[in-house]
């Protein structure tokens, strides 16, 4: 287990918290991170319990390529985040290893004059930076802090949380809890309703949830490649991460989420770089897929090697064959913690041994392998983590989902149905993943994966969409496992958009504290006329500042 940590003004020291807050946030996720601090600002105790030993969750995990889709939409403690990291920045001596001026983002991440915040980032930037900010509001942080999911671990009587334990016994009151992680672990103990996996299309009225075979066709292998060990021979077996289609329709319900991976952030920086070297326990066959991709006349790089300041990336998931582990982290989202390990170091030797591959392998194109092998993970990033420059932050795109007092979908997404009491704005495409590698007509294929760009603009969340139902429990709130369908999340699950969800939960939650902790008591009026005073952007109607 991780050392417990207390990081206070600035001091890290052993420490006893005290039993009782107003608030108590599980998760220092950026959502934990800026429930926490608006808590703080209010006036009120907070505590932010991290279960791991490092804050910032994929923004501080590899994400440093933020995907917002609009701008505009940022507003509040979220706008705040990304204006710190310019003026970081904007300091020269934060340029290491290139000149300001010579860094070009892949996209425009608002880098030119008079643009006041941005959105391309290291890790190890976002780590000094959200812990400076943590350390300036007086938020008491501390690491190590694992929520009990044995019987008793959450406290619960007449609607309410009463407490939650520690797994080294330590007991936390509040009159408020806020579940700011990316698996729900608080969320689902508490015994409110959640779901994982795909809803059918008919659940919602949607049309792109459930089973995608005919609509998933990015990201997919190229017609004909060979499932097979023995190829043209279905009785030798599939080849590894392969299954038989279960023939269900698309539209379909199913318990699948979307592909996790590591966000790699990678150097080509010789004094820097850590070259992709080969997994003891390397097999062949779990890249035979890959490698037949290439013979039938790829020749691709399989990723987005997005250009971060100081000669770094942050790297994603691209192709049918990459980063993403398909269909290899269908039991994660309620497993217990030992197999969330074991699930995360099967991603981890996946990835490492894919990056050899690529970087090595004779049957990848010359030209691959000549582009990847100048690449290798960071010496001076993730450094006390997983080692080699890899980190321990798994990207969870999709785990749990709370089914609270509102449901997004689809049709908020797109903006045909506005969602009621908005508390943040979303404001890009529909994107879930793959989430399983089938046989299809006797070739590989990938399932799941959906990129709809059909909207109308930034959207609202509704305040209902963070809340448990009222009959189940009143002083929760839930700012990224939040309520909304498969394919609605794939749009919301964005890290700006969790900063302005937590902003929200710590306005909710610290709004409840002065009405006995009951979350639905808060006017929403009230909620909405503070979250504007603080810049919070809750539709297009309070634009005023320049994207």
């Amino acid at each position: 287990m991780w050392r417990t940590l207390l990081v206070f003004c600035g001091i890290v020291a052993a420490c006893a918290p005290a039993a009782g807050y107003d608030i108590v946030v599980y998760g220092a996720s950026p959502a934990g991170i800026a429930a926490a601090i608006e808590v703080r600002r209010a006036g009120m105790t907070v505590v932010l319990l991290e279960p791991t030993g490092k804050i910032g969750g994929m923004t501080t995990g590899g994400l440093g390529q933020t995907d917002i889709g609009d701008p505009r939409a940022l507003g509040g403690l979220a706008r705040e985040f990304y204006r710190r990291i310019k003026r970081w920045y904007d300091d020269p001596a934060h340029w290491t290893r290139q000149v300001r001026d010579s860094y070009v983002p892949a996209k425009s991440r608002c880098m030119a004059p008079g643009c006041d915040f941005m959105l391309v980032f290291e890790p190890s930037a976002a780590q000094n930076v959200l812990e400076a900010w943590l350390r300036e509001e007086d938020v008491p942080v501390l690491l190590g802090a694992r929520l009990d999911r044995s019987s008793g671990g959450v406290s619960i009587g007449d609607k309410r949380i009463a407490g939650i334990r520690t797994e080294d016994g330590r007991v936390f009151k509040a009159k408020v809890y806020i579940d700011s992680t990316y698996e729900g672990d608080l969320m689902a103990a508490s015994g409110v309703d959640y779901v994982v996996g795909r809803e059918g299309n008919s659940v919602y009225g949607e049309t792109i949830n459930g089973v995608q075979c005919g609509k998933a066709i990015h990201h997919q292998f190229d017609i004909g490649v060979d499932p097979y060990v023995v190829r043209g021979d279905p009785a030798s077996g599939l080849l590894p991460y392969l299954e038989p289609d279960d023939g269900l329709e698309d539209g379909a319900a199913d318990g699948r989420v979307q592909a996790y991976c590591y966000r790699m952030c990678l150097t080509d920086a010789p004094e820097n770089r850590i070259p992709f070297g080969k997994p003891a326990d390397y097999d062949e066959r779990n890249y035979e897929l890959l490698l037949r991709n290439f013979e039938k006349g790829r020749a691709d790089i399989p990723w987005i090697n997005s250009p971060m300041p100081n000669r770094k990336t942050d790297t994603n998931n691209r192709g049918a064959f990459s980063t993403d582990f398909i269909g290899q982290n269908r039991s994660y989202p309620e497993a217990s913690y030992a197999e969330r390990d074991r699930i995360a170091a099967a991603h981890l030797a996946y990835q490492q041994g894919l990056m050899w591959t690529l970087a090595n392998h004779p049957r990848v194109p010359e030209t691959v392998r000549k582009e990847v092998s100048r690449w290798g993970t960071c010496r001076d990033e993730f450094v006390g983590e997983r080692g080699n420059g890899w980190q321990n932050q798994l990207y969870i795109r999709e785990a749990r989902r709370m089914v609270g007092e509102y449901v997004m979908t689809e049709h908020n997404c797109r903006g045909d149905v506005v969602a009621p009491e908005a508390v943040a704005l979303g404001a890009y495409g529909m994107d879930s993943h793959n989430v399983r590698r089938v046989v299809k007509d006797g070739c590989a294929r990938n399932e799941g994966d959906i990129q709809d760009w059909r909207r109308k603009g930034p959207y609202p969340i509704a305040l209902g969409s963070i809340l448990p139902k009222r009959s189940q429990c009143n002083n929760l709130v839930v700012p990224v496992c939040l309520s909304a369908s498969h394919i609605a999340y794939g749009s919301i699950r964005m890290e700006p958009v969790f900063f302005a969800l937590g902003h929200a939960a710590g306005a909710v939650a610290s709004m409840a504290a002065e009405k006995e902790g009951n979350v639905h008591a808060v006017s929403y009026g009230d909620l909405r006329n503070r979250l504007q005073r603080e810049g919070q952007k809750l539709s297009i109607n309070n634009w005023k500042d320049r994207p």
